[in-house]
């Protein structure tokens, strides 16, 4: 990121001191509901008020990166970091850093459920296990290796993209060998398993109820497989010279589920929409002039969020929170899209098909 001259240094962006290739929400609340509670009587139970620290303990980031295999000195890990949203402000140093070795953690998904994080690494995938303290006032998160082992998972290769469902009980990995596997959690069974020997798989998005898994390859027409069935419902055909790069599933004010795909379309880059009964395109706009390098969705479906990547080894992380109108006029509901710009080399990224 360039910054302008006499420009003050964002509280919201942080250097962090590694390339970061990948970054997510961490479920803190969950976490430590998941934790046992302190022994505390009736009383003060009562008079404690509504689970304050778990409302600062919300707003946690994983980021994952490093120096690769090279001897760089710069060290391969996971950090965690605090956002405070009343003072849009990241946490200037990692509040906890894990290193990984000479393995570089390359894709992550965290379980919406608080179970943990599982890893790409350049051979095989990896699950870590939160460690936090059974009292929630100490505000500290951290995480650990497990000694669950993805048996399914080892010696793989590079997988590119990874994600849990809904209610985490399925995961589904894609590589950049082109093969796309579909597991349940944390059984680990095989649901789906295929493999494209002339694509890289690029993206994968769950719809909300876990039915339909959507499919982004370096080739070819997006796929919409059905998880129970194994079998592709639709095959989303691109239009002239479209490169599709992300998707995602989201709902509607009238609760339709819709799936947007953002796609390089000549002038730059904009976001088709796909009606999930039918499966045809029902909308399409240009965004930017550039490519798009990142994409997020609200909760609510009514805020869409891009960012471009940076061009520098800058290793730095930014988070936007954007006020909801109800804000702007004094209310204090807020809604925040972290847009993490992922500080790295994009060419090293084209080389390896994942952009």
């Amino acid at each position: 990121m360039v910054k302008k001259k006499n420009e003050e240094p964002s509280p919201c962006c942080q250097k962090y001191g590694v390339p970061i290739y990948g970054a997510s929400w961490v479920p803190a609340k969950t976490i430590f509901k998941n934790e046992k509670p302190s022994i505390v009587d009736d009383d003060e139970q009562q008079q404690q008020p509504e689970t304050t620290e778990l409302t600062q303990l919300s707003s946690w980031l994983l980021f994952c990166g490093g120096g690769g295999e090279g001897r760089s000195g710069i060290p391969n890990s996971l950090l965690l970091s605090q956002f405070d949203p009343t003072s849009n402000s990241l946490s200037p140093n990692p509040m906890s850093r894990l290193g990984t070795g000479a393995d570089l953690p390359y894709r992550m998904a965290v379980h919406p459920r608080g179970e943990g994080v599982i890893c790409s690494f350049p051979k095989s995938c990896r699950w870590f296990e939160w460690d936090a303290p059974e009292n929630v006032e100490t505000h500290k998160l951290d995480l650990k290796s497990s000694e669950k082992i993805l048996t399914q998972l080892e010696d793989v290769g590079q997988q590119l993209t990874m994600t849990f469902n809904f209610d985490g009980s399925a995961l589904a990995v894609g590589g950049e060998d082109g093969h796309l596997r579909v597991f349940k959690w944390p059984s680990m069974e095989a649901i789906l398993d295929q493999i494209d020997e002339k694509a890289t798989v690029k993206y994968l998005s769950f719809s909300s109820d876990g039915k339909f898994l959507v499919c982004l390859a370096s080739r070819g027409p997006c796929r919409v497989w059905d998880v129970s069935s194994s079998k592709i419902v639709a095959s989303l055909p691109k239009e002239s010279d479209e490169v599709f790069g992300f998707c995602q599933f989201s709902q509607t004010k009238d609760n339709r589920e819709i799936l947007y795909i953002t796609a390089m379309q000549g002038k730059g880059g904009g976001i088709v929409v796909w009606d999930t009964t039918s499966w045809k395109r029902i909308g399409s706009k240009q965004i930017v002039r550039d490519p798009i390098s990142a994409f997020s969705v609200s909760a609510d479906g009514e805020l869409l969020a891009v960012s471009l990547v940076s061009t520098s080894l800058d290793s730095s992380a930014r988070v936007t929170l954007i006020e909801s109108k109800e804000e702007q006029n004094g209310m204090s509901i807020w809604v925040v899209l972290f847009i993490v710009l992922l500080a790295i080399l994009a060419y090293f990224l084209k080389s390896r098909g994942a952009i």
